[in-house]
């Protein structure tokens, strides 16, 4: 059960957003399983508000397709399907290929060697086949690269996934560390940006990040 509470002095937002942040953090990391009930009394107590905001955040919650309301049982937490997760891959993909041509216009070489350096620890990760650090490292390499776009509203869409897509990496990191030819792939992108070849850049990351998808999805199936 979530334990999480409120200390409303360091909150800024409404208390419905913030409730709505705090129960999606924890059903996306787990800490929320499928199945697990959200009574409304316990759960206000729980996070010291009034159920009204906390009724708006479960509205928002169930828009979002992580709680679904069940006949005589009321709030449930939905367990993710394939199709969610290609839903949601497919979201941030498409995303991530619109905001390539402003990471090449801003990428600078202090950026590049920083990127470097990320990828010798990766390199040490891979090699030792470290999935915790691995999974670590990847999310860090790739947030960079992210981050160096100026298009900010699509930005939020792709961060918006990414808190899926890590929940995800917990079941497809291991098949990551033994796809070298996909860490490979992370020395030719950062090779693609210091040359500032958009071209080459969006064929592969149009290739890597559909491969991350295709892998992904194989770890579920298999799971099942």
């Amino acid at each position: 059960m979530y334990n999480g509470t409120f200390e409303p002095a360091a909150e800024s937002k409404p208390i419905r957003d913030v409730a709505y942040e705090r129960l999606k953090h924890a059903i996306i990391t787990g800490e929320l399983p499928a199945g697990s009930r959200i009574v409304e009394t316990v759960y206000a107590e729980q996070l010291h508000i009034s159920r009204t905001p906390l009724r708006e955040a479960l509205r928002k919650l169930e828009r979002d397709g992580l709680v679904e309301y069940v006949l005589r049982h009321g709030v449930v937490v939905r367990a993710f399907t394939v199709a969610d997760i290609e839903e949601i891959f497919t979201i941030r993909n498409a995303m991530m290929m619109l905001i390539l041509p402003s990471v090449i216009e801003r990428v600078s070489d202090k950026d590049i060697a920083e990127l470097r350096v990320l990828l010798s620890e990766m390199d040490v990760a891979q090699k030792e086949e470290d999935c915790d650090a691995l999974a670590s490292f990847n999310r860090a390499f790739h947030s960079k690269i992210e981050h160096l776009t100026d298009k900010k509203r699509i930005l939020r869409v792709i961060d918006d996934q990414e808190e899926y897509i890590t929940r995800f990496s917990a079941v497809t990191i291991a098949s990551i560390v033994r796809r070298s030819k996909a860490h490979q792939e992370h020395h030719e992108m950062v090779d693609l940006l210091e040359k500032r070849d958009l071209d080459g850049l969006e064929k592969l990351m149009s290739h890597h990040l559909d491969e991350s998808k295709m892998t992904c999805l194989a770890a579920v199936a298999n799971r099942k």
